[in-house]
């Protein structure tokens, strides 16, 4: 059984060096990933923008600093603003052709698959097709894609945090000038990591039992310690936060980046 540290490792990492770029290359490896992640009907509704701090207009940095709480959003040398375009639904029908034809969808001949598609998958979307613009299934996929997104820059070296706009997110789309139809799923803070990749050591997390169950609800999923024990020489499983360094980590990056507490957001 072999599993990447990537998996296990992955910390959000909301400490990152402000005087430190991100390559445009190492923003198009994230957005590579999100775009070869799975989508219902090969609909590929999620959408990004990622505002490079060094090379976009001052006006610009200042509103959304203004617009978006948080001091990880004003240390962070990129932001990307992850959104969901509803109208993507609208090309349903040729992105289920495209699947029959390339012979990941249906059985037959490529002529029957397309047939079968425009006989029995296209009415059956096309009545729901407005429900489907709706907040649920699409959500869950660009949720994909910003996880394969993730996985991606922390495989190069970067950390990452997601954030929520909260009520300030119609502003701060309308200030980027995102068509109203789309909606704005999370913000992702991206730099090179200040602080240790641990990032204070593992977070706490509810018990596996109370998570994952089998068969039927209230049967918990058997979890295997042989499993925990390999995953755990495998770099999944670290040591549990906080760290012994962690304050004096957490109070040097404070005052190296001027952060006045509590610091929570």
């Amino acid at each position: 059984m072999e599993f990447r540290e990537t998996v296990g490792r992955r910390r959000s990492i909301r400490f990152v060096k402000p005087y430190k770029p991100v390559e445009k290359e190492k923003i198009q490896v994230m957005f590579e990933a999100a775009r070869l992640a799975s989508h219902w009907g090969n609909v590929q509704s999620l959408r990004a923008i990622a505002v490079f701090k060094d090379s976009t207009a001052k006006e610009l940095v200042d509103s959304l600093d203004n617009m978006i709480i948080g001091w990880q959003v004003k240390i962070a040398p990129v932001i990307i603003f992850w959104y969901l375009d509803t109208e993507a639904v609208d090309d349903q029908t040729d992105r289920l052709l495209s699947l029959a034809e390339a012979g990941a969808l249906g059985l037959g001949s490529a002529e029957e698959r397309k047939e079968a598609v425009n006989d029995i998958m296209v009415p059956i979307f096309a009545d729901i097709k407005e429900l489907l613009k709706l907040p649920g299934m699409g959500e869950v996929d660009c949720g994909q894609g910003i996880a394969q997104a993730t996985l991606a820059a922390y495989e190069m070296g970067l950390g990452t945090c997601c954030l929520g706009a909260g009520p300030r997110g119609p502003a701060v789309m309308q200030e980027l000038g995102v068509p109203e139809h789309c909606r704005l799923l999370l913000i992702q803070t991206v730099g090179y990591p200040l602080e240790h990749w641990e990032a204070g050591g593992q977070r706490p997390r509810l018990p596996f039992e109370d998570l994952f169950q089998i068969n039927k609800y209230g049967e918990p999923f058997p979890r295997s310690e042989e499993v925990v024990e390999e995953l755990t020489k495998d770099g999944m499983f670290t040591d549990p936060a906080p760290l012994p360094d962690r304050e004096e980590e957490l109070a040097f990056m404070q005052k190296a980046l001027n952060i006045k507490p509590p610091g929570i957001l």
